[in-house]
């Protein structure tokens, strides 16, 4: 069975399976992305009906409408946006609440529309926006679906009021429908760029967590394997020298089984740190396994690995843990120049682990070259 639940008010007090506590999850962050979803369409829903209460207000004041529409519109305009939200943030999937919040938006729209006997400037503010909402929320399939609901509710309300289209405006309409007209793109424009600048930050984020290692900010195996590669081919073809350095901790285990994990990551941190201050910024570290490290040094021989290797052997000679002054980090280095003789990136991340058991078995804290 796999561990309980937890949310983010308590632990579920039973055991669930694997497969349930995956969907758990996937339901959460559906939920999340509802309310999310919900939040976007909420400030231009906002600004759109309190922008459009007074051209529709404008229009209607031709048709004399019974004070019943007039409350109707109010709501509308100014309480309706708050409970649209409202009924998303509560709902449990808050996504299709607001997509049918929306289409109960476009079918308002048209009620307004067929009332104001399709006044040419209210209506146009007004498909406008609701068509921009739609679209911005489902693509052409929902403004599609938006229109037809748009123009059947419009129709409707012709024919049971009786009020025959006039497609005409007035100078009054005109000044109070501009600023809808002008405003309201703009509006959108913001939500949406602010929209854009997060999504660009969560792909930044998921790139770092897919190549990145989560304990020392390095490139994490896989990602540094690619790099390995891309350097190689690059080298074969431009005839460059290149050398890759495998590092490893000397009697990690015992650090680990004498002082503990935590000390034991703090040694990790601190052996990533010397190798950040020590190469180039250009040299490609990455976290090869629990207390392994790879670098891969780009137009460098090997003797000028093995020379910033000895900085590295000096810096570590001079450290201490605050949490364990009594740990003395060492480490053991194979470094691989890049030759004619490789066929393969593979062979010469070999000839560099090869290299790195040299230097164990030659009595570790030091580095050794392949042969």
């Amino acid at each position: 069975m796999f561990p309980k639940i937890m949310n983010d008010e308590n632990f579920y007090n039973k055991d669930v399976t694997r497969e349930e506590w995956e969907h758990s999850l996937s339901q959460d962050d559906y939920h999340r992305s509802g309310i999310r979803f919900a939040r976007r369409v909420r400030l231009p829903r906002l600004f759109g009906l309190a922008a459009m209460f007074f051209p529709i207000a404008g229009a209607l004041v031709a048709q004399t409408p019974s004070g019943g529409w007039w409350l109707l519109l109010v709501g509308w305009a100014f309480v309706w946006p708050h409970l649209a939200w409202q009924l998303a943030n509560r709902s449990a999937d808050p996504r299709s609440c607001e997509i049918l919040s929306l289409k109960a938006d476009a079918i308002v729209a048209g009620i307004w529309i067929g009332l104001m006997g399709v006044d040419v400037l209210p209506t146009a503010a007004l498909v406008m926006m609701i068509a921009m909402n739609l679209t911005g929320a489902g693509g052409i399939k929902l403004l599609s679906a938006g229109a037809v609901i748009t123009a059947i509710a419009a129709l409707v309300t012709l024919q049971l009021t009786g009020i025959a289209p006039a497609f005409t405006f007035t100078p009054l309409e005109l000044w109070l429908t501009l600023p809808v007209i002008v405003l309201y793109p703009v509006v959108f424009a913001w939500v949406s760029y602010q929209t854009a600048i997060r999504l660009a930050e969560h792909k930044r984020r998921l790139e770092l967590m897919s190549t990145r290692d989560g304990m020392t900010g390095v490139f994490n195996r896989r990602h540094w394997e690619i790099l390995l590669r891309n350097e190689y081919e690059k080298c074969r073809r431009g005839h460059c020298e290149a050398a890759i350095l495998i590092i490893d901790i000397d009697h990690f285990k015992t650090i680990n089984d004498t002082w503990g994990h935590d000390v034991g990551d703090e040694a990790i941190i601190a052996v990533t740190r010397q190798l950040q201050l020590t190469l180039r910024a250009g040299d490609l570290i990455g976290r090869f396994g629990g207390d392994e490290f790879a670098v891969i040094m780009s137009g460098t021989p090997a003797e000028n690995a093995i020379s910033a290797m000895s900085r590295v052997h000096e810096r570590l000679a001079a450290l201490t843990l605050p949490c364990a002054p009594q740990v003395r980090l060492r480490i053991s280095v194979g470094v691989a120049p890049l030759t004619p003789e490789f066929g393969h990136y593979r062979e010469w991340l070999k000839a560099a682990d090869v290299a790195l058991y040299k230097a164990k078995n030659a009595g570790r804290n030091r580095t050794e070259v392949a042969a």
